[in-house]
């Protein structure tokens, strides 16, 4: 059980940056579709589906995690009231999970949006507000080393 706990949380900390490139390159791509207002691309959709793939991989193997194989959500669920006056594991067990399961439904719903859009410019403008709140979820959500739930940036080193 601990060696699949160390290589998913090692999977996790890797996949996250592909998590915040992908979304990067997703919003960056319908930052300058909006601002060009040139249409819709194939590129443009797969920028999109790297992304949502991405966040769907990353969310799957934080739920392994989170369901039971983390000694942080486990204790977590030995003692909710306790774990609520802990920041740390209040933040692994509550926030993190929620803050990115709200990411993952905000892009998931911009795929959506964007496959009914009119034309380029509306698709791109509603990748801007989906992909954008998305990103800017996962990037809050992150616990980025310095924190006081901080992780490395990159396990396995």
């Amino acid at each position: 059980m601990l060696l699949m706990y160390s290589a998913l949380l090692i999977l996790h900390s890797w996949l996250r940056w592909v998590v915040v490139f992908g979304g990067i390159s997703a919003l960056g791509g319908a930052v300058g579709g909006l601002t060009t207002r040139r249409g819709w691309q194939p590129v443009d959709t797969l920028r999109g589906l790297i992304f949502t793939i991405a966040l769907d991989v990353q969310f799957l193997v934080g739920l392994a995690l989170y369901s039971g194989l983390s000694p942080a959500t486990r204790a977590a669920f030995g003692d909710m009231g306790a774990a609520m006056r802990d920041p740390v594991l209040r933040f692994y067990a509550v926030e993190h999970a929620v803050v990115m399961l709200g990411a993952l439904v905000l892009v998931h719903i911009g795929r959506v949006r964007i496959k009914k859009a009119a034309d380029g410019p509306a698709r791109h403008k509603t990748a801007v507000i989906f992909f954008g709140l998305g990103l800017l979820l996962v990037l809050l959500s992150i616990p980025w080393p310095g924190m006081s739930v901080g992780r490395p940036w990159l396990r396995g080193f």
